[in-house]
């Protein structure tokens, strides 16, 4: 009879501490949900109504004009269609060589294997700013590639940055060696067990840095405002930078442009959000 009380009292408390863990799971669910709340509920509210006080949770009128007026000064779908144009082929392109430089450093043998992803890894410790200017100076001046999109995209196109070939090196790490060898044995080349192997097996940490490529990517106001000069080529991160600068009393309609600037990036994170854990989580563990 005491140990069914004991085995009751031990679940009562367990159901307790998982009620507590889900209600302090909200309410910081909600704090770190505030300020894209407040961001949305102040495009919908003209100026006055913004600088009430005390300041009104709800928009009293709902004006959902203002995102029609905003569209007038800020051409959004100019610019969406700009950053795509940068971003679908770094991020198609970091993928796929972080995958290769992935699957080198973790399969293949070759004469200063460890130096170089030691290399690489290192890198990540230079600041961007480091080789900003060099970087500027080969690309303008070298290349000729000054206001345009190249720049931007290219670099992508050496594994989209250290963390990425880092990444899905260690996630190849987790996968057994046994299967390589059981492919060898049926006569699978190194590309044979790259594509039938490896690549099933590494989906989730693709989508991972495919994703971690289009946020930096999205995010990147820094590179794009040195390389692009003109207003037709600029990006919404470029845009809406000017946007916030010529509109400095309009709060209305810069909280409606900043809406719009960040909901492509929410929708592609929430599509891809269940293999973003899922590789990040698995990164790292062996076997």
């Amino acid at each position: 009879m005491s140990r069914e009380k004991s085995f009751a009292s031990k679940r009562r408390k367990e159901k307790i501490a998982d009620i507590t863990a889900l209600v302090l799971v909200i309410i910081l669910a909600l704090i770190v949900m505030l300020p894209i709340w407040w961001i949305f509920r102040s495009s919908l509210m003209t100026n006055a109504e913004l600088f009430q006080w005390p300041p009104q949770f709800l928009p009293p009128n709902w004006l959902f004009s203002n995102y029609k007026d905003a569209l007038v000064y800020f051409p959004f779908w100019d610019y969406f269609k700009n950053t795509m144009t940068i971003i679908l082929p770094s991020v198609v392109g970091g993928t796929i060589t972080a995958t290769l430089g992935g699957y080198a450093f973790a399969r293949l043998r070759f004469p200063g294997k460890k130096f170089l992803f030691s290399l690489c890894v290192g890198s990540m410790l230079l600041p961007t700013m480091v080789t900003l200017i060099p970087l500027y100076i080969m690309w303008t001046r070298g290349f000729h590639l000054a206001n345009t999109y190249w720049p931007l995209i290219l670099p992508y196109f050496c594994g989209g940055g250290a963390f990425n070939i880092f990444l899905i090196r260690q996630f190849i790490s987790t996968i057994p060696k046994e299967l390589d060898e059981a492919a060898t044995i049926d006569g699978a080349g190194k590309f044979g067990i790259l594509f039938n192997i490896i690549l099933p097996s590494i989906k989730s940490a693709m989508i991972v840095v495919a994703l971690l490529l289009f946020i930096q990517i999205w995010n990147d106001l820094l590179q794009q405002m040195i390389y692009i000069n003109t207003s037709d080529k600029f990006t919404i991160a470029i845009g809406l930078s000017q946007f916030k600068g010529s509109l400095k009393s309009d709060w209305s309609a810069i909280m409606c442009a900043t809406c719009m600037s960040f909901v492509p990036g929410v929708v592609f994170y929430l599509i891809g959000q269940k293999y973003f854990v899922e590789g990040i989580a698995l990164t790292g563990m062996k076997n």
